[in-house]
């Protein structure tokens, strides 16, 4: 996998670009259409399955009040275009004066002249350049003009869902992070390094591993069945996402605990996969009561992950 920023790179040299262009945010699988059909193209005609994609995401600098939160982080986009065959992933640095580009100059500066592609793949509702004027109509005949193809893919369904990173981040606002890991094709993850807490785990015969992320979409507060992978191994675990009522320090917190192993794990990458709500979070009466709590927390997330074969 190689990564190339625009404008601050090099010109990549990949033979005969065929480019899904898009924001990709969440790699879901009407995404992941689109880069089937890229990977399809390129192994036709002997070119480089491309992403073309926006960092930062561009209503953080046209409307920065009304930016949704992100699925992924750029690290976690990169890695999933790979897993699903992409070569190369070009980054593109947006900025206001960006944001003023006219359809036009955007492909002709960053998609003809920079990349020199043969292909351009799109979602159906994919909009660019200034306030959005440009419309796969106009890719379409700019395509025409400047020498490269230029096609879409119809939304992609699933269980009667049009599947979109709204939708998406609208389940994982309700803790339905099933229904949200099926329209993804993939559980929803949270990446990032586990730092020294307070040790009320600890205290609580349940010492849990606290992930700082970077992630900005996190689940709604509650307790969750999940898998957390550390160095590339995968261990059942219970997360919860919340402010710890019961302690009452209001900082919002994820804290995983392993259920079958013991591990030294401050200052080490860890992913939270969550794989099924199992209850909201709740005050307790002491952490007596927290800690039986725990306890059955811990049970059923072992049942769930056992259904699920995890």
């Amino acid at each position: 996998m190689f990564v190339v920023r625009f404008p601050s790179d090099a010109p990549p040299q990949w033979p005969r670009p065929v480019a899904a262009l898009g924001n990709f945010d969440g790699v879901h699988r009407g995404h992941q259409k689109i880069l089937e059909q890229v990977c399809r193209q390129a192994d036709r005609c002997a070119g480089t399955p491309v992403v073309v994609t926006f960092d930062p995401h561009p209503p953080r600098v046209v409307r920065p009040d009304k930016a949704p939160p992100l699925l992924m982080t750029l690290d976690q986009k990169i890695e999933a275009c790979g897993r699903a065959g992409i070569h190369g992933i070009v980054v593109v640095q947006f900025t206001k004066e960006m944001a003023r580009w006219d359809p036009e100059t955007f492909v002709d500066t960053v998609l003809v002249e920079w990349l020199r592609v043969t292909e351009v793949w799109v979602g159906a509702n994919f909009l660019f350049g200034r306030d959005r004027m440009g419309t796969f109509t106009l890719l379409k005949a700019l395509g025409e003009d400047r020498g490269f193809r230029a096609e879409k893919i119809e939304p992609v369904r699933f269980r009667d869902f049009v599947v979109s990173s709204t939708r998406i981040r609208h389940l994982l606002t309700e803790g339905r992070v099933e229904e949200a890991g099926d329209l993804l094709g993939h559980h929803y993850a949270l990446d990032g390094v586990v730092v020294h807490g307070d040790g009320r785990g600890r205290e609580l015969g349940y010492p849990t591993a606290n992930l700082e992320t970077q992630n900005e979409q996190l689940p709604t507060y509650g307790i969750y069945a999940t898998v957390a992978i550390i160095d590339g191994v995968v261990y059942p675990a219970v997360t919860s996402v919340g402010i710890r009522p019961t302690i009452g320090d209001n900082r919002v917190m994820v804290e995983t605990y392993l259920l079958n192993a013991s591990l030294d794990l401050y200052g080490k990458a860890m992913r939270v996969a969550f794989v099924r709500w199992l209850r909201e979070e709740r005050k307790f009466e002491s952490l007596e009561a927290l800690a039986i709590q725990i306890g059955d927390d811990c049970q059923a997330a072992r049942h769930v992950l056992a259904d699920v074969g995890l």
